[in-house]
């Protein structure tokens, strides 16, 4: 799967043509993404730009060219990472007006948040959001895409099998901390937290074969 961060990076720059002319690569983001009736860069763009990113990625896009149609995609996080989808509102909360990008980061001080994306500034660019128009952080990754590996993993444990069971544990709703492949007490204890909902799996904070067998029922019937 391509990182979708730097998939969006490398559209760092595409802008919109001032005049009666358009700009193709932006008219190429709405057609790839079946969007057929724009055909101009005038037409708010930054859903068109991360349905295209979303695609090229190979993850979950929100079929609609509404920044707001991304809250119904993948699944909602409290402890956003870089390369996780960051939607606002515009002009009212609860009107249908929205913004969608990629989240980059915080202020400082926690009153903004960095955006790269597309229709910032009539660009492919990174932007400053007020934190307060915040609706939601959306993880893409899909369930789908997971493939579990084989036990036992424990706390000390390292590499790209970690980062898979971090992704798992995201997608069912239980916090491992950034997906570094670091098994360390974060990981430990999400997994603890996962084993209780289980009365015939011990609690022992160990990825082992019961535990693989858990994650596999509930990661398919999310499907």
């Amino acid at each position: 799967m391509k990182n979708l961060l730097q998939i969006a990076i490398n559209e760092f720059g595409v802008k919109e043509i001032i005049g009666p002319k358009h700009n193709d690569r932006i008219i190429k983001y709405a057609h790839d993404s079946k969007f057929t009736w724009i055909n101009d860069d005038e037409t708010p763009w930054c859903s068109t730009f991360m349905n295209w990113v979303a695609l090229e990625a190979g993850l979950q896009n929100s079929k609609s060219a509404a920044a707001r149609s991304w809250l119904n995609v993948g699944f909602e996080t409290q402890n956003p990472e870089p390369g996780d989808v960051v939607v606002f509102w515009r002009e009212h909360i609860n009107s249908k007006l929205g913004h969608v990008g990629i989240y980059l980061g915080y202020s400082k001080d926690q009153s903004r948040i960095y955006v790269l994306g597309g229709n910032q500034d009539n660009a492919v660019s990174i932007s400053a959001y007020p934190a307060n128009r915040l609706l939601s952080f959306r993880r893409l990754t899909n369930s789908n895409s997971v493939s579990l590996p084989t036990p036992p993993l424990q706390n000390g444990s390292r590499g790209p099998q970690v980062i898979a069971i971090q992704n798992a544990l995201k997608i069912l709703g239980y916090n491992p901390g950034t997906s570094d492949g670091i098994f360390g007490d974060k990981t430990q204890q999400a997994l603890e937290q996962l084993q209780t909902t289980d009365q015939h799996v011990k609690i022992t904070g160990i990825y082992n074969t019961e535990t693989k067998n858990l994650m596999e029922g509930l990661l398919a019937n999310k499907d």
